[in-house]
Parts: structure tokens; C-alpha cells; sequence
């Protein structure tokens, strides 16, 4: 069992691992995949109102300067990006002609380097940078030049620094908490589901448990028996044949007791199932009382036809003959009462009668009146239920008790 219950944890680690792994991973694609779609989201913007700016800034009528005039009529120039235009004066250095949120663009250094590199390509260059205070920010910059003047512009707009940072930390705490959630709700799951299967491992632990048990008990008996009949001595010839007549019954009665705890404890654990067969109990009783030599039993039959598993049946059988002779041996003179009619099976002794101890259940597994284990009656028991029967035991009118086995008729043939 502290086996079993290892092997559950171990289960549920290893789900819980390869769980927690495979949302990591996810995790990290999706990370991933977002972050490069919010970068293109961020770089179309970008390139949409530098696009906007190049088309429509103008030099002012009959001068060689930036119409700044405009450009503050200009919603894309001063909206929530920042926006910053360099010209280059007559010595070719670049100076600011227009700005919106100057604070959001990088130092005046990285603007100018900026410029020169946009310059050298003609088409819009993007970059990552630093505003003023140090804060991440995504840049894009263009060329801008206007026929028969000399004017040099370029054009470079700026993304708030904290915008998408922050939708990019609310979505990565979503995946941190609901992976923890996910990992916690899959740890019970996979608890609950290996209790599961492993609850027939369990229940073929406990019958295995309940086997050797119960072998034990019943093999006490008739081991010690066996020990004090082989036990060595001077014996006559008659002695001898008497001893080896006894080990021999004794062998027998250790094999069916062997053979039934091992059908019940295979059948309940699903590896064999029961034999469905049309049979004649009276046959079936009258086969088994033979083996029963130099008993003293009285058997009466009358023609009955079950359907059921002929091995069980006579294990039944034999056990509730057993038993009567065990509990009807103060009286040895009288005999056993075997009677066979209309699927049923009785067995009466002419013992001390039922027990108080045990009249409440005789057939509970344990319930004894001090002679044996139980176990016979209880496998009585348990063969009548599996073939939709029952068992049962009543004091006899004028003393002793009758057990009896009853059981179903057969299904009518079509």
C-alpha cells in the first residue's frame, strides 16, 4: 500500500512537471508571438504618421524654412507620439525646427546620429533607443528633401515609453497567474485521476492481502493436523495405512481450500471469469459427497437443473458439507443430511445448533463459533451471490442447524 500511495505522488509530480512544462512553453511562444506583433502594431504606427509628416510638411512661400505654422495645425504631429523635425543649417549641422513631447525623444546626440544614418537609406529606418530619463522607446526616422532648394529635413517620431510596456507586463502576469492557476488545478486533477486508476491496484493489493489471510487460516488447521499425523514413531501396518489415509485427505482438503480462496480472490480482481453452464445440482452434490469416505452421510435428491460454474458450485458444496461434520461431530452417531431439490442444496448436522455468537451472520467472513475460521461459509456465501442466489442457516426442529444454498432457475430456452 505505501507503495501504491508512492507511485500516486510520483504520478502526480510527473503530470504536474509535464504540465508546468508545456505552459511554460507556451507561455514563452505566446510571450514571444505577442511581443513581435505589438513591435509591427508599434512600427506600422510609426511609419503611418512619419508617411503623414513627410507628405505634408512644406518650406514656408518664399523662404527655405519649415512652415512650423502648420505643422501645429497638424493632428498627427501632436498627438501621443513624439515628434521631432532636424533641418541642416548652412555649416550642415542638424538644429530642431519642430518638436511635440521632446521629453519622449532621445538626447540631442542620438537624434543628429540618427538623422546622418537616415540619410544614407531611402526608405524609413526604425531603431530602439533611450528618451531623456532613460526609458526604452521605439524610433522611426525619415528623409525629407524638397526639389530646387538645398533643404535638408528629417523626420523622426517616437512612441510613448510606457504604453506598451505596461500592456505587455498586464499580459505577461496573466500568463504567470493563470499558468500557476492551471498548474495548481491539474496537480488535483492528476491526484484524483491516479487514485483512481490505481484504485483496482488497490483492490487486487487487498484481495491479495485478504488471500493469504485467509490461506493462512485456513491452512493452520490442517498443516498442524498433517504434522502430528506424519510425525515419526513405531506404527503397526494398520497404523500406517491409517496415516497415509489421513495425510491424503488432508492434502485434498488443503488443495480445495487453496483452490477456492485462489477462484474467489481471481475473479474478484478481474482476471478470470465466472463458467455459465447448464448443470444437475442433484449430480453435482451426489459427486461431491463421494468424496467424502467412511462419513456418515444420509443423501436425498430429487432431479434439479441451475445454470452456474461447476468448480464453485462444488466448492460450495463441499464447504457446507464440511461443516456439518465439523459442528455435528458431538454427536457422532448421527448422521449428515444431504437433500438436493428445486436448485437448492441443504445440508443438516446434528449438532449443538446455531450459535449465538454467530446467528446474527454466519456467513461474514471471520464469524466463527470457535471451530475453523469462517471462511468456508463465507466463500458459501459469496459463490450463492455470484450466481444470483443466496445462502442461508436456521436451527433444525429437534436440534442441529441446516445450511442451505439456493439458487436461481434456469433462464427458459427460446
Amino acid at each position: 500500500m505505501a507503495r501504491l500511495r508512492r507511485t500516486r505522488w510520483q504520478l502526480t509530480a510527473l503530470i504536474t512537471a509535464i504540465t508546468a512544462t508545456c505552459l511554460i512553453i507556451l507561455g514563452l511562444v505566446a510571450a514571444t508571438i505577442d511581443g513581435r506583433s505589438r513591435d509591427k502594431t508599434v512600427d506600422d504606427s510609426l511609419d503611418r504618421v512619419t508617411t503623414a509628416l513627410w507628405h505634408g510638411v512644406n518650406l514656408k512661400p518664399e523662404e527655405d524654412v519649415i512652415d512650423t505654422d502648420q505643422l501645429k495645425k497638424y493632428d498627427v504631429a501632436n498627438g501621443d507620439m513624439g515628434v521631432l523635425i532636424l533641418t541642416a543649417n548652412s555649416d550642415g549641422k542638424w538644429v530642431d525646427t519642430y518638436d511635440h513631447l521632446r521629453s519622449w525623444m532621445p538626447s540631442e546626440e542620438s537624434t543628429r546620429a540618427l538623422a546622418d544614418d537616415v540619410f544614407q537609406t531611402d526608405q524609413t529606418l526604425f531603431r530602439n533607443d533611450v528618451d531623456s530619463v532613460g526609458r526604452p522607446i521605439r524610433l522611426a526616422a525619415r528623409s525629407l528633401t524638397f526639389e530646387d532648394t538645398e533643404v535638408r529635413a528629417a523626420i523622426i517620431v517616437g512612441t510613448n515609453p510606457g504604453a506598451r510596456d505596461k500592456d505587455r507586463a498586464l499580459l505577461l502576469w496573466g500568463l504567470v497567474v493563470g499558468g500557476l492557476v492551471l498548474v495548481i488545478a491539474s496537480a488535483c486533477a492528476a491526484h484524483v485521476l491516479s487514485g483512481r486508476s490505481l484504485r483496482q491496484a488497490v483492490v487486487m493489493v487487498d484481495e491479495q492481502e485478504r488471500f493469504l489471510g485467509d490461506a493462512a487460516h485456513e491452512l493452520r488447521t490442517p498443516l498442524a493436523t498433517l504434522r502430528l499425523v506424519s510425525e515419526p514413531r513405531r506404527r503397526t501396518p494398520h497404523e500406517v495405512e491409517r496415516a497415509l489415509l489421513d495425510a491424503r485427505a488432508l492434502g485434498d482438503r488443503m488443495e480445495r481450500i487453496v483452490a477456492g480462496l485462489l477462484a474467489r480472490a481471481r475473479m474478484q480482481a478481474g482476471v478470470t471469469k465466472m463458467e455459465r453452464v447448464q448443470l444437475l445440482l442433484d449430480q453435482l452434490a451426489e459427486s461431491v459427497v463421494e468424496e467424502f469416505h467412511g462419513k456418515n452421510i444420509e443423501v436425498r435428491t430429487e432431479p434439479s437443473v441451475v445454470v452456474g460454474d461447476p468448480a464453485l458450485l462444488s466448492l460450495a458444496v463441499r464447504n457446507l458439507v464440511e461443516n456439518a461434520i465439523t459442528h455435528g461431530a458431538v454427536n457422532p452417531n448421527a448422521p449428515v443430511e444431504v437433500y438436493v431439490a428445486q436448485g437448492r442444496v441443504s445440508v443438516r448436522d446434528h449438532g449443538a445448533g446455531l450459535n449465538p455468537q454467530v446467528s446474527s451472520n454466519p456467513f461474514q467472513r471471520g464469524v466463527t463459533s470457535g471451530r475453523g475460521s469462517g471462511i468456508g461459509l463465507a466463500l458459501v456465501a459469496w459463490i450463492a451471490d455470484l450466481h444470483g442466489g443466496s445462502a442461508s442457516m436456521e436451527p433444525a426442529a429437534g436440534g442441529g442447524t441446516i445450511a442451505s444454498i439456493a439458487l436461481p432457475p434456469p433462464p427458459l430456452s427460446s
